[in-house]
């Protein structure tokens, strides 16, 4: 799978009231979530993103409370994948259970500029910035269950199709 983008730049230690503020916790509905998403972060950032865009972030992206809204509001809003210096623990976990990819560089925030467009293959972890700015990084691929996942749109529709297909 292929997600090319514009990207957005988050510092570190972005957490989960920053992505999906708990004011908008009364709903789960992944349109509402989405409408709101990275508010207390960047006000404006859903009038600028575009669906398919990326997030690059600096380190532990994701901290805070264990809410599943966090994923759910970046995936609705459209975001295609998020590259961190590093991902909290639960984030990581949701964010799979979600459908949304998420990858670890320690390279690509110091190597582009916000608005800068990314090309991730999240079968062999390329990462491809746009404009020339050196070598393709390689990080590591997501593991094919785990893609499953994903291309199932996460972890409660994969059980779905799974016991559809028995």
């Amino acid at each position: 799978m292929i997600s090319k983008g514009n990207t957005w730049k988050f510092g570190n230690n972005i957490d989960t009231d920053a992505i999906i503020p708990a004011r908008y916790l009364n709903t789960s509905d992944p349109k509402v979530l989405a409408a709101h998403c990275m508010e207390d972060a960047d006000p404006d950032f859903m009038k600028k993103m575009t669906r398919g865009d990326i997030i690059v972030a600096g380190e532990n992206f994701g901290c805070g409370s264990s809410r599943e809204h966090a994923p759910i509001a970046l995936k609705a809003a459209g975001i295609s994948c998020i590259i961190a210096k590093s991902f909290a623990r639960i984030f990581y976990r949701n964010a799979f259970n979600m459908g949304l990819p998420i990858f670890e560089s320690n390279d690509l925030w110091d190597l582009i500029s916000e608005g800068q467009e990314v090309e991730v293959d999240t079968d062999t972890g390329t990462i491809i910035i746009s404009g020339g700015a050196g070598e393709p990084l390689t990080v590591a691929p997501i593991p094919p269950f785990m893609q499953e996942l994903i291309r199932d749109g996460g972890l409660m529709k994969h059980i779905a199709a799974k016991k559809k297909s028995v």
